[in-house]
């Protein structure tokens, strides 16, 4: 059997479906990233709004997760949670937050980094009544992070949510809403042939975005 670590090693791609110049790229990133969102959605990407949140605890170690983006405005990325979830405690130390959409179809990934604050309770409440009931009942029904005994524990949360709400209107928790990542700088990257892929950065600067190239 061939060592792991040696099929591991031996894995790659060599990317070759486009480039990426600064004309394309213009000097508005929110707008730029908007264009790739839909070439994205356009090109059928599986989960194409799934990204990796990276937040840090109040020691300052580094966690990382999936969600999901569920809102862009000219302000920034939007996405809902438990605040009582382990990334909510993580955001409520440490404001500062970093994004990661990676599109393999289009070869393509957008690093984003900026600060974190909750959205209005008007918005969290659009959102979340937008969502099925399912949803909304699980949003109740589970203590996000917590240690449980077993899933017999969500199962019985759930079946008495169910009956309570039977029929009525579900509310949004208090302690589920959203948070809006406002970002200070953004990296778009496209892959190349032989590793020499395309990094533009744009960086916040007294509220203008500098535009610059990195060495891949």
């Amino acid at each position: 059997m061939q060592p792991l670590s040696t099929h591991i090693a031996a894995i790659r791609a060599d990317y070759q479906r486009a480039s990426l110049n600064e004309e394309d790229a213009g000097n508005d990133p929110l707008a730029f990233f908007g264009k790739w969102f839909a070439e994205a959605e356009a090109a059928e990407v599986s989960e194409v709004n799934a990204m990796t949140l990276a937040t840090a605890d109040a020691a300052g170690k580094p966690h990382a997760r999936i969600v999901l983006l569920k809102g862009l405005d000219a302000e920034g990325f939007v996405f809902f949670t438990n605040y009582h979830s382990a990334k909510g405690h993580e955001l409520a130390a440490r404001p500062n937050a970093a994004l990661l959409f990676f599109w393999k179809e289009l070869e393509r990934q957008v690093r984003i980094e900026g600060i974190v604050e909750q959205v209005s309770a008007a918005e969290s409440d659009a959102y979340f009544n937008s969502r099925p009931a399912g949803s909304r009942i699980g949003a109740w029904a589970s203590p996000q992070s917590q240690p449980i005994a077993g899933r017999k524990v969500l199962e019985q949360a759930e079946a008495a949510l169910k009956e309570k709400y039977k029929g009525g209107d579900i509310p949004r928790p208090a302690h589920w809403g959203g948070y809006r990542l406002i970002p200070n700088r953004i990296e778009f990257w496209q892959g190349r042939s032989s590793r020499l892929h395309d990094r533009l950065v744009f960086e916040l600067a007294d509220q203008v975005w500098q535009r610059y190239r990195l060495a891949p």
